[in-house]
């Protein structure tokens, strides 16, 4: 049985892209029977860019709330927090000290960091933090900790997944073969949403719709999705349309069709807003009632992570001491 994982960064309530774009997708690809699915908050990844201890701890409930809210099953999964697994952060050391610093030197978050201070006239490693730069290292850990065949990624983790193959293969030349080497799944037909804006859908864009919003407030902000000045009886486009494609994200082909015959017919903005918010509440309700319920009582998280926690650690506690064997520690 394969071995796929995916880490979660904690970043707060997730909004409507990252459900259609990332949760979903990973969700459908849990209930696979023959593949081993591991999932992490990435919490020390968060070190990096956020040092509120406070807003992290909310992060990481609100985030392991949402993901089992919108359906991942604990119980055919593991589910876990990366700072519970202590594997990890040995193992990360032992990577380190076999990672060439040239090939870290090369990674585009840092790269593009200096080119930013060269820009801006300041020292090239100016605010630069080791956690940054270490980032892949640690990204490597995460997956050779558990020997995991399969990570999807995003296209701006490509890189990151090709030096975490670099690291494993020269672990296991200088000292013997201890690691798979991962294969990246990079979901070249990934979904991505509008925001209100019209531009793809991002908190760094600030034009967002948080998941779990109530009623009231998520028509509030449909109501704000930007659209053209055309007449309601006119004909209206769907290729392009924000609304169209955030509806067509959520619909059935059925109510899909229904919808781009009423464009080419007319349909008023406001009516057109109206049927997504009546579709978007349809579809968030139940999730945003146990989404509620989980934030309410999180040591009901507490106990989902706890138990992810024993099983991940029965995995990775072999593995590591495989490492440690190689390395004569």
């Amino acid at each position: 049985m394969k071995t796929v994982l995916t880490g979660i960064t904690p970043s707060g309530i997730p909004h409507l892209g990252n459900y259609i774009g990332a949760i979903k997708p990973s969700i459908e690809q849990s209930h696979t029977s023959d593949l081993r699915s591991l999932y992490f908050i990435a919490d020390y990844h968060s070190l990096v860019k956020l040092w509120d201890p406070t807003l992290r701890q909310q992060y990481i409930y609100e985030i392991a709330a949402a993901w089992l809210a919108l359906g991942l099953d604990p119980k055919q999964t593991i589910f876990y927090r990366q700072s519970h697994i202590p594997e990890i952060m040995e193992l990360n050391w032992i990577l380190t000290s076999i990672s060439a610093k040239g090939l870290l030197n090369r990674a585009h978050a840092y790269k593009d960091a200096v080119a930013r201070n060269v820009a801006d006239n300041q020292d090239a490693d100016a605010a630069i933090t080791m956690g940054l730069f270490g980032y892949p290292v640690l990204m490597t850990a995460d997956i050779l900790a558990f020997n995991a065949d399969i990570v999807p990624v995003g296209k701006d983790q490509a890189q990151h997944m090709e030096m975490a193959r670099d690291i494993a293969a020269r672990f296991n030349h200088v000292y013997q073969d201890v690691f798979h080497l991962p294969e990246a799944m990079i979901d070249e037909q990934s979904h991505t949403l509008p925001g209100l804006d019209g531009r793809k859908m991002s908190k760094s864009y600030d034009n967002t719709i948080p998941i779990f919003l109530p009623g009231k407030k998520l028509r509030k902000a449909i109501m704000k999705i930007k659209t053209n000045s055309q007449l309601p009886e006119e004909p209206k486009d769907t290729e392009g349309c924000s609304v169209f494609a955030l509806y067509r994200a959520f619909a059935s082909a059925e109510q899909t069709a229904e919808l781009a015959a009423r464009y080419q017919s007319g349909i008023g903005w406001g009516e057109a807003k109206q049927m997504l918010f009546e579709l978007l509440e349809v579809a968030l309700a139940e999730p945003r009632e146990k989404y509620d319920a989980l934030m309410a009582d999180t040591t009901q998280i507490d106990a989902i992570l706890a138990d992810g926690e024993a099983r991940a650690r029965a995995i990775a506690r072999p593995i590591l001491q495989q490492a440690k064997d190689a390395v004569g520690l």
